[in-house]
């Protein structure tokens, strides 16, 4: 059980490495070359044009007001709105629209390499110097070596082009209108399933995003894997490992009831900042299967100079990292009370 006092700990660190991170990003923002400016009021406009935007702006402030200014609207929650991607659009309204989108591409591509990396790991490690554990590895090695940028035309070839059993893009089919509950498509057309008898839409959902999940989840899985059976063979040479062998236990038991807790330790860092990582690294995979998410906005809003919305995504990315990072260090102290203290 983690103590109340360990989790208010954790959350008051919270508060200093979203502020480092509020200041890194405003500081080079401002550093970075370009005018906004000139960028929403256009090249062709005149100079008088330019300043009355940067005086609506507030650009011609002191520095110092810009930055005060920058933090009391991240408390009140007020990011702004869009310069050119959707310009005069809230950022938190294209926020709420894209970032289900990625979360929900990172949720079931980690969920893929957690179900497949820790049991191959697990395998691997029991099984070591076997033709298992060599097959486990070079499987491992493999997926770690692919890219993405690789991998997703691969499998779109094979199981969309030549097999067709799988869509190759998009999130679900066209004649579907799905309602909008939360944004994770699967889960809106799971929830309109129950309440309607009528599951197709959720069947072409997660038709769709099988294929990018899954080449999410071929790296995660291999890391993972070769992660778990590194930790998994460090803890199968502890003395509490013989002993309860020596005691006549079985080596499944002794394994999954003694080993696996202690092996999941270090597993569980490269799984949160493996999820953190899918959630800002998903822009190659949204781009190749066609799927409009946050990454492919940051990028765009990047290219074009969309300061407000580098920023939003910029900061949500760092608060959701965080909220990982609080998470695995939660994880830590259950599965280790030691920790707590």
């Amino acid at each position: 059980m983690v103590s109340k006092r360990f989790i208010l700990k954790r959350l008051l660190l919270l508060v200093p490495v979203l502020f480092g991170v509020a200041t890194l990003v405003f500081a080079i923002l401002h550093l970075s070359p370009g005018d906004p400016a000139r960028v929403i009021a256009g090249q062709r406009a005149t100079e008088a044009q330019v300043a009355a935007v940067r005086s609506d702006l507030g650009l011609d402030d002191p520095l110092w007001m810009q930055y005060g200014r920058f933090l009391v609207d991240i408390v009140t929650f007020n990011l702004g709105e869009s310069y050119i991607i959707q310009r005069g659009t809230s950022i938190l309204t294209i926020l709420r629209a894209r970032l289900p989108v990625t979360l929900e591409l990172a949720i079931y591509g980690q969920l893929i390499g957690v179900l497949l990396g820790i049991p191959f790991g697990i395998i691997s490690a029991v099984k070591q110097d076997t033709i298992t554990d060599h097959l486990t590895r070079v499987g491992a090695l493999t997926g770690i070596s692919m890219p993405i940028y690789w991998t997703g035309p691969l499998v779109i070839l094979l199981f969309a082009q030549f097999l067709n059993v799988l869509p190759a893009s998009n999130r679900i089919a066209s004649q579907f209108d799905p309602p909008v509950y939360t944004g994770l498509i699967t889960f809106d057309t799971f929830i309109f399933g129950i309440q309607s008898g009528d599951f197709a839409a959720f069947i072409s959902a997660a038709s769709h995003m099988l294929l990018p999940a899954a080449v999410i989840g071929i790296y995660g899985m291999a890391l993972i894997s070769r992660m778990m059976r590194s930790s998994m063979l460090e803890v199968i040479r502890q003395d509490y490992m013989r002993t309860a062998r020596a005691k006549g236990q079985g080596a499944k038991i002794t394994v999954m009831k003694h080993g696996l807790q202690n092996a999941l330790i270090p597993v569980i860092t490269v799984i949160g900042i493996q999820f953190g990582t899918l959630l800002g690294g998903a822009v190659l995979t949204e781009t190749v299967f066609g799927i409009g998410g946050i990454g492919t906005m940051l990028v765009k809003a990047i290219e074009v100079g969309d300061y407000p919305v580098v920023q939003g995504t910029v900061l949500v990315f760092a608060f959701l990292f965080t909220l990982v990072n609080l998470g695995v260090d939660l994880t830590y102290s259950y599965l280790d009370p030691r920790i707590d203290q």
